[in-house]
């Protein structure tokens, strides 16, 4: 299969050839399909597997389709005025947003729509001003829509569009109930399009919530992050995880990697160490402005240095090519984290590696990990480095997949509610990083609401 087979513009198949896309990736061929037909899509897809183009390229297809009916009935009048928006991609994270119209803007070379993209963490003065006359695409996180929805700077009751990208972290982060109000504010016959990493209840109770008779498109998580990616972990106590590291580091000979730690405090701590260590690095975090984070991804893009040591939440949206390694120095909380994480290595066929060092208090996280990727992690003690106290070994569990309860679900939005005052994003001081959530929340509007059908096909 090709791109011509989608029937797209000359314009569009031309972009694609001069970025080198030479046929569509599986969520694409299931993807664009569905959307040119402008069905409402619930997409299964992990980082890496080319989801942005599955949705962008179809959305941009039927913006020129539409400019061109504009000229044919009203050649004077303008296809979008007044802070009206015609397709809204909302994201959980800045580095996404941008990453998002960076792709966006590839794809439309040569083409006349307008794409915005507006995120916290910067002046909200001349995001306004760019969004006087509306715009077809508009690219933003949660927390900053709501900024300019209240002060009418974005309108959303003409919106034909609307897409949830990366969904499954937008909960995670606490935003259930930023999404429910910008929904409110959009038309009802609407199209929608629900991208996540994984499907749990909550996200599932979203999907159908927003969607009209969806079609569930899907790759599968797990037999992704096991192909192309060899996982191995090595037993530490966590004290000794540093100098660990620093071993691995120097007998590796490793040259190029991603390090995921849990805390910004352990994100300072080992770029701390590390520059003392002679090894180029730079660090990725929320207590970092977007002038600095911007500057860290750069470097790292660019081979300038040699580690990145990244929060999850700050690493939301990161877009490397040819990254060979990702180290966890951490296990993450959530399981569904250590997907995102590898799917930054192991792209396009290439092979790539996840090394995970783990001490005995992350049992229950490997296990889950393990669970979520089918198979149980190679385990590979390093002279001098063996545990006192034993990693316990781990068996694969069926995850268990239950049905929303709406009970559940609206005690989940009442945690949400309380949790939103310990987050950090875009609302206020516009940065994307959020204390940990215990629950992974879904909005209070679903409840009572019945459920569609999902398509598979």
């Amino acid at each position: 299969m090709s791109f011509e087979n989608f029937k797209l513009s000359s314009q569009l198949l031309y972009n694609l050839e001069q970025l080198g896309y030479a046929q569509p990736t599986p969520v694409q061929a299931q993807a664009i399909p569905k959307i040119l037909k402008k069905h409402d899509v619930i997409a299964l897809a992990q980082t890496g597997t080319g989801k942005t183009a599955a949705y962008a390229l179809p959305l941009l297809e039927r913006c020129l389709g539409s400019k061109a009916n504009d000229l044919l009935i009203n050649s004077s009048k303008s296809a979008t005025s007044g802070n009206q928006i015609k397709y809204l991609i909302v994201v959980p994270t800045r580095e996404l947003a941008q990453q998002v119209q960076e792709n966006f803007l590839e794809f439309s070379f040569g083409i006349n729509c307008k794409i915005e993209c507006v995120f916290g963490g910067t002046k909200i003065n001349p995001q306004m001003m760019r969004l006087r006359g509306g715009c077809d695409f508009l690219i933003a996180t949660p927390g900053r829509l709501l900024d300019l929805m209240e002060r009418s700077a974005v309108k959303l009751d003409c919106l034909q569009s609307l897409v949830l990208d990366e969904a499954d972290r937008m909960l995670d982060l606490g935003f259930a109930a930023d999404i429910e109000k910008i929904i409110r504010a959009t038309p009802s016959e609407r199209q929608s399009l629900l991208f996540s990493a994984t499907l749990s209840e909550e996200i599932e109770s979203l999907a159908y919530s927003i969607s009209k008779d969806p079609i569930r498109v899907q790759v599968d998580p797990n037999n992704s992050a096991a192909q192309t990616v060899e996982h191995w972990l090595h037993p530490v106590d966590k004290k000794l995880k540093i100098e660990l590291l620093l071993e691995l580091i120097g007998e590796n000979n490793w040259q190029r990697a991603i390090v995921f730690v849990k805390t910004k405090k352990m994100a300072k701590q080992l770029h701390s160490i590390f520059v003392s260590k002679g090894i180029v690095a730079n660090s990725l975090h929320g207590d970092k402005s977007q002038q600095e984070r911007n500057k860290a991804i750069q470097q790292f893009k660019n081979s300038t240095i040699s580690f990145l040591i990244a929060t999850d939440v700050a690493a939301r949206g990161l877009d490397i090519d040819d990254l060979p390694l990702v180290i966890n120095f951490d296990l993450p909380k959530v399981a569904e984290d250590y997907i995102h994480r590898i799917g930054r290595t192991g792209r396009a066929g290439k092979s790539g590696r996840a090394v995970s060092l783990v001490a005995a208090d992350e049992v229950d996280l490997l296990s889950h990990v393990e669970s979520l990727i089918g198979q149980l992690i190679k385990r590979i003690d390093v002279r001098g480095f063996v545990p006192n106290h034993s990693l316990p070994a781990t068996s694969l569990k069926p995850l268990k997949k239950k049905k929303p309860h709406k009970k559940k679900l609206a005690k989940a939005m009442v945690k949400d509610t309380d949790n939103k005052n310990n987050l950090v994003d875009t609302k206020s001081t516009g940065k994307d990083e959020s204390q940990s959530l215990s629950v992974r929340s879904a909005p209070a509007f679903l409840s009572g609401k019945t459920k569609s059908k999902v398509k598979k096909r």
